[in-house]
């Protein structure tokens, strides 16, 4: 059984499983967790199979946790590429674990596709290998924002944390290839298109493979609001709100980009705006 349990110290923090079939892969994996003070605990696999397995076992911190009605762990960091159970089959079968564990992907060249299903599955972070350790505390970052906005942070996963970066998303969008990651900061509106969603941003556009309304869910509380049925937009990029013939417009930062307010969606965004301190 390849299966190891380490402890980087007794006190208060996260316990995280890591999944890489590759000794060196997993070697940096480990290092990189253990190196961040939030987390306590660093459970590793050598492969999917043996993951689930060990989440499904008698482990008697992981079984208190089950029967207490908390993830069993606090956090997945997995490889998306590995023999047998690839790291997606691993992430469908812990998106039916209720409460479900916090998932990081670890991705390497030309898994593009890949990573934008992981984030369908609802994957908060994508680390490029190698995995840097700003990188890694970074994504560290991202599952106890995620965690809290849960409501799912206890006793043993409060840990001390740095500044909070707003738990600043990263979306992963495929280009020739190879996976680029936008931070969700960067995006100045979205546009529905059919079941896609096109993000714009300073550098352009990219198409990824989302709804409108799950990104309306997943962001609300990042600030961003439906202004139409066919765009989103964070709420703090809106300079103006405009009455023309045509009904309402919002004006979008510098570039002034003017985009349709809907009937339907005036009167709340009114009120956010006002709420906000106006334009």
């Amino acid at each position: 059984m390849h299966l190891t349990v380490s402890t980087s110290s007794s006190t208060p923090g996260l316990v995280v499983l890591a999944v890489d079939d590759e000794k060196d892969g997993m070697d940096l994996l480990t290092e990189r967790l253990e190196a961040n003070r939030s987390v306590r605990r660093v459970i590793t696999a050598f492969d999917a199979t043996e993951a689930l397995r060990h989440l499904a076992g008698d482990d008697p911190e992981l079984s208190a946790r089950r029967n207490a009605g908390r993830p069993i762990v606090d956090a997945v960091f997995s490889d998306l590429k590995m023999p047998g159970l690839t790291g997606m089959e691993m992430a469908k079968v812990l998106a039916g674990f209720k409460p479900s564990p916090v998932l990081v992907f670890i991705t390497g060249h030309g898994e593009g596709n890949d990573a934008v299903e992981a984030f369908d599955l609802g994957a908060v972070d994508f680390i490029p290998k190698p995995c840097d350790q700003t990188r890694m505390d970074r994504a560290i970052q991202r599952v106890i924002s995620k965690l809290r906005g849960d409501g799912l942070v206890g006793e043993t996963t409060t840990a001390p944390v740095g500044p909070d970066p707003n738990d600043d998303e990263v979306i992963p969008v495929e280009l020739a290839g190879n996976t680029k990651l936008i931070p969700r900061s960067s995006v100045r509106w979205v546009e529905a298109q059919g079941d896609y969603a096109r993000l714009f941003t300073a550098e352009g556009s990219h198409l990824v493979r989302i709804p409108l309304a799950q990104l309306e869910e997943r962001w609300e509380k990042a600030g961003f609001v439906r202004i139409h049925r066919s765009y989103l937009v964070p709420i703090n990029l809106i300079t103006e709100l405009q009455l023309g013939g045509n009904g309402y417009h919002v004006v979008i930062g510098e570039e002034e980009r003017k985009l349709p307010v809907s009937r339907r969606h005036t009167r709340e965004l009114k009120d956010r705006i006002t709420r906000r301190g106006g334009v």
